[in-house]
């Protein structure tokens, strides 16, 4: 697979407006985004665009972030993608649900677009692509 220019992204939520707004915001990263709007689009998205880092909403259609994430943690060729979780759920259970699934961070909704940001930069710094 050829070297990116820039990190590649991928925002998967199946409400159209958050994953506008997330792809508006990390767009300013100097950044490449792709969308998802459902767990099993976001999962394809996955194994053939290879992003550098997820933002998966927990609760989708077809395949919950939580599925999707443990699927990238059991795939070797995948370790080194980060996971930023992102749910409406309540924080206590997000705070203890997504490390057990191999997330990298996690943002409860709503959300501050600028801290979503500054968990980006900082995981793909963190990754070695950019930041």
């Amino acid at each position: 697979m050829a070297e990116r220019q820039k990190p590649l992204l991928l925002t998967a939520d199946d409400d159209p407006e958050i994953r506008h707004i997330l792809t508006r915001a990390l767009g300013r990263l100097d950044c490449d985004v792709i969308e998802a709007q459902d767990g099993e689009e976001a999962l394809e998205k996955i194994i053939t665009e290879r992003p550098d880092l997820v933002v998966l909403d927990v609760m989708m259609p077809t395949l919950s972030g939580w599925e999707i994430c443990k699927y990238i943690r059991s795939k070797p060729e995948y370790a080194d993608i980060k996971v930023l979780m992102l749910t409406a759920i309540g924080k206590t259970v997000n705070e203890m649900t997504s490390p057990l699934y191999g997330a990298d961070a996690y943002h409860d909704k709503p959300f501050d677009i600028g801290e979503i940001l500054e968990t980006v930069e900082k995981l793909l710094a963190e990754r070695g692509a950019g930041g």
